[in-house]
């Protein structure tokens, strides 16, 4: 699947699938995430989680992806 296809894709996606998602990615970065890191992820879920109202819906969010790294 290409990286075009994983962004349309993303919308449809549920949270818990963006969640595994991100964790798979966070796993991939060679050197891991440092414990200030870690903690910053975590601090922001549990706030995604206590109030889901401000967070960015996954079709604007892949807009703002695509904008970002289309050249």
């Amino acid at each position: 699947m290409s990286f075009a296809q994983v962004l349309e894709e993303l919308p449809r996606f549920s949270v818990a699938e963006r969640q595994e998602l991100l964790r798979n990615v966070l796993e991939l970065e060679e050197d891991g995430l440092s414990e200030p890191e870690l903690a910053l992820v975590e601090q922001r879920l549990a706030a995604y989680q206590a109030d889901s109202s401000r967070a960015v819906p996954a079709d604007i969010m892949a807009e703002r992806v695509r904008k970002r790294f289309s050249s």
